[in-house]
């Protein structure tokens, strides 16, 4: 497995980590202290915060604590209710200190993506996430 693929497998793994205190430390091994996680939200979004006078919303959290509670949320909505995992798509490639890697959204029980995305991952000297730029599909 190169460096690359294990950076991705981990990031998708996480959303997926039922324990709370194993994805706390699994953020502070991927993330740098200031990292930050900024998604183009979905359409339906992006169309409520453009009626409220927001054309070009985005979302942004910073720093372990908030990537916690944004991770914990992703989880307990999606991956929780035993119904959704997440898996990469394709294989990661990398350019440099950026990543991009795919993922869907996977019901338990088989059968055909139900949602997905993407995410350009720019890594710091360490190879810490320092910004993950996510782009859900649709």
């Amino acid at each position: 497995m190169t460096p690359t693929t294990d950076l991705a497998d981990r990031y998708v793994q996480l959303w997926n980590e039922p324990d709370p205190e194993r994805r706390h430390a699994q953020i502070r091994a991927l993330w740098a202290p200031g990292g930050r996680q900024v998604l183009r939200p979905p359409a339906d979004v992006a169309e409520r915060a453009a009626a409220l006078g927001f054309p070009a919303a985005t979302l942004e959290v910073r720093g372990h604590e908030d990537l916690d509670v944004r991770v914990a949320r992703a989880y307990s909505e999606f991956v929780a209710p035993g119904e959704f995992a997440f898996r990469l798509r394709e294989a990661p490639v990398r350019l440099q200190d950026a990543v991009m890697l795919a993922w869907d959204m996977v019901p338990t029980g088989g059968g055909p993506a139900t949602g997905g995305g993407r995410d350009l991952l720019l890594l710091d000297d360490d190879g810490r996430i320092r910004a993950d730029y996510q782009f859900i599909d649709g």
